[in-house]
């Protein structure tokens, strides 16, 4: 059978990698995919740039809409990031009839369910394995492996750039800002470091798993996300006295009221895996009725693993090719007619536990106040630690790990804790999940 032909948008870091992949594993991709895979075309800004990757027979373009619009390309790998431009080709490719792979989780979690409406119109796929979790086939593990189940909930390091700070934050007891500045030195941070920090990167990620995963459309616009920036050293450190370690999580789960989505720092007892995943390490653990929790860890990001997740999106196309359209995994798992719509909650619907931590003045009776605001609140405390004042301190740090509660209430209760004229500050709050 004549070769499968590739047309790559994009020869960074990914790009690079994925032409590697092909053509150092192309005997054994063939076997795998049952024909040759061959990247004919690729676009890039600069023909002139320093690559990763060997571009030898193939044909370079500074215009990706010569690669979406050749009559000759079958599959149109996008690896150039972004939203508009991205979209644009991805839509444009396939109204000409051609698959799609893509590791771009924000056009995915954005632009999602308009690019997969077209798809099925033109009875084309779309890939996006690589779109989280880098190397790690999350997405192929929800959507078949296990498809028997009905999902609970799921919860995942989905961003390597927080998992990095918070280790060495935990390791060495380094300052946020110190930490970001080498994390952008090493080039796991951006310049601008925002989406990675404000869980807007996870944010996108989560998006993607809780459709799979629930068989809802993608809605970004309603993933409740918090950063990492007001973590200090002190958070940290009572963290690991009480038996927890902090990590910026993607969590969405399934409940009777609705949709949970929310991407945060989060307390979890240390004896749990997932809270052992360190530096850029990505991990998810998936909680479905019939397999229980399953964990998946790997790297997720870097030039290879990731083309690794973009080499098995174009193996399951070319696999696919000559199936009917209505016999292939649907893109989000499930058939588009049998989408539903859930309810997503508010985030002050959510109910979590919460570790609490406020500086207050060493006087009697005001660590009563605190519990008899909470304790109006119905809110339960779990455990507390009253730390001695420092030397020529009158002030004296108070921790506590409460129960289950409703953020609406432990927003109230804070305000009302902020509120007394013996607490200095704001209280530092992070949920709390036993992922049990």
């Amino acid at each position: 059978m004549k070769p499968v032909k590739v047309g790559v948008i994009g020869l960074g870091t990914v790009g690079g990698g994925t032409v590697n992949v092909l053509k150092r594993n192309a005997q054994e991709i063939a076997r795998r995919a049952g024909r040759e895979i061959v990247v004919s075309r690729a676009a890039a800004r600069n023909l002139d740039q320093p690559r990763i990757c060997d571009t030898h027979g193939i044909d370079l373009t500074t215009d990706p809409f010569l690669i979406v619009n050749d009559p000759d390309i079958d599959v149109v790998v996008e690896l150039m990031g972004g939203y508009a431009l991205a979209r644009e080709l991805v839509l444009t490719a396939i109204e000409n009839g051609k698959h799609v792979v893509t590791a771009n989780k924000a056009l995915i979690a954005l632009h999602g369910n308009e690019i997969f409406a077209a798809a099925s119109r033109k009875g084309v796929m779309v890939l996006f394995e690589a779109a989280v979790a880098g190397g790690i086939p999350i997405i192929k593990a929800i959507r078949e492996g296990l498809s028997g189940n009905r999902i609970k909930w799921l919860a995942g390091i989905i961003n390597g750039t927080g998992n990095f700070i918070l280790t060495e934050m935990r390791d060495k007891g380094r300052d946020f800002a110190d930490v970001l500045a080498e994390a952008q030195a090493l080039g796991y941070a951006e310049a601008d470091p925002t989406f990675d920090v404000e869980g807007i990167d996870a944010g996108h990620k989560l998006t993607i798993l809780a459709s799979i995963a629930f068989g809802i459309p993608l809605q970004f616009d309603k993933v409740f996300t918090e950063g990492i920036t007001r973590i200090t050293r002190l958070d940290v450190e009572y963290a690991e006295e009480l038996g927890y370690r902090i990590k910026h999580l993607g969590i969405a789960r399934n409940t009777e009221q609705g949709v949970e989505l929310r991407v945060h720092p989060t307390l979890i007892p240390n004896r749990r895996l997932i809270a052992n995943v360190n530096g850029v390490m990505n991990a998810v653990l998936v909680c479905g009725d019939a397999v229980g929790p399953t964990l998946y860890y790997g790297a997720g990001a870097g030039a290879e693993p990731t083309a690794s997740a973009v080499v098995a999106d174009l193996v399951d196309v070319v696999r696919a090719m000559t199936s009917d359209p209505e016999n292939r995994v649907p893109h989000l798992a499930f058939h588009a007619d049998a989408i539903v719509d859930l309810p997503i909650l508010p985030a002050e619907e959510i109910r979590t536990a919460y570790y609490l931590r406020l500086t207050a003045e060493d006087k009697p009776g005001v660590l009563a106040d605190v519990t008899r605001i909470l304790a109006g609140h119905n809110i339960s405390i779990e455990a507390l630690i009253q730390k001695e004042p420092l030397k020529d301190q009158t002030s004296v740090s108070i921790i506590m790990l409460t129960q289950l509660t409703s953020e609406k209430e432990m927003n109230a209760a804070i305000a009302e804790i902020e509120a007394l004229a013996t607490v200095t500050g704001q209280v530092a709050r992070i949920r709390l999940e036993t992922l049990g």
